[in-house]
């Protein structure tokens, strides 16, 4: 099957039209498209109730929508589970970061996916500690992500330092995109700076990360491009480099929309224009 393109011609990463979901009256999700391009930060913003939660599900495979399809490379798929995602390399942060506190790092970057060692003892499938260290420290030194030992149990470590975990989980095993919930939420402004610096390294690896948040100037800090959801679709993709802050919440609120040359706009203005036509 032929993969959909974006309106500049090229195939994304990870992409959906025409997505569905109701929930008996409840429409959440009401056709929306998305577009995730190799290499990108994309913010996805919008109010509470907006949808976003439930387009975020249907792209991690949490949710199933009942219409619309979703590519990975342009390819089809159909994922009933968000053990379907991870195996097309989507990996998902969620605000509770899914961690086991009382154990160590290691054990946690590989929750599911542990290591078992070779030869006669992988008869009775033994766990290779050893080998899942190494590995759980090569990732953190990669991205620079400071942790004093990777056998410290995770209920030790910051917030910042779990977030850093979970981010890090991710990006070990995230080979197309990773979908991060939240991820400042609940950190200080020292702790979120760390963050968005590590969303930054993830980008450059060349692994596009999907970014929902509500705080406005971190979006604008870190994303290439916005999108913006309302009433369950997608309403407007703008750049923060040449959208204000205060347009985009606009675009949020219903106020303002993005007409058909690509222009910010009032929509009292767009329907007054359409009455003198």
């Amino acid at each position: 099957m032929t993969g959909s393109t974006d309106e500049a011609g090229k195939t994304p990463v990870l992409s959906a039209r025409g997505l569905v979901k109701r929930y008996g009256h409840v429409t959440a999700i009401d056709g929306a498209d998305f577009d995730l391009h190799a290499g990108e930060v994309l913010a996805v913003v919008g109010d509470n109730g907006a949808g976003k939660s439930s387009l975020i599900k249907a792209l991690s495979g949490a949710l199933v929508p009942d219409a619309g399809e979703i590519q990975v490379d342009g390819r089809r798929v159909h994922f009933r589970s968000p053990l379907d995602a991870r195996r097309c390399g989507i990996e998902t942060v969620y605000q509770d970061l899914a961690l086991s506190p009382a154990q160590d790092i290691a054990t946690n970057m590989f929750l599911g996916r542990e290591i078992r060692r070779n030869g006669p003892l992988g008869l009775v499938r033994k766990l290779d500690t050893a080998k899942m260290r190494a590995e759980a420290q090569r990732v953190l030194d990669e991205l620079d992500i400071k942790i004093k030992s990777i056998t410290q149990p995770v209920e030790t470590l910051s917030g910042g330092q779990r977030q850093g975990v979970a981010v890090a989980r991710a990006a070990a095993f995230g080979s197309k995109a990773v979908i991060m919930d939240e991820p400042t939420a609940a950190l200080g402004v020292a702790e979120s700076g760390r963050v968005l610096a590590l969303i930054d390294r993830i980008r450059g690896r060349g692994l596009p990360v999907v970014l929902i948040s509500h705080n406005m100037p971190h979006v604008f800090e870190i994303a290439d491009r916005i999108h913006v959801h309302r009433l369950g679709r997608r309403v407007a993709v703008v750049s923060p480099r040449t959208t204000s802050m205060n347009q985009v919440v606009g675009l949020i609120t219903g106020a303002l929309r993005v007409n058909e040359q690509g222009a910010v706009e009032e929509v009292s203005s767009a329907i007054h224009t359409g009455l003198s036509a």
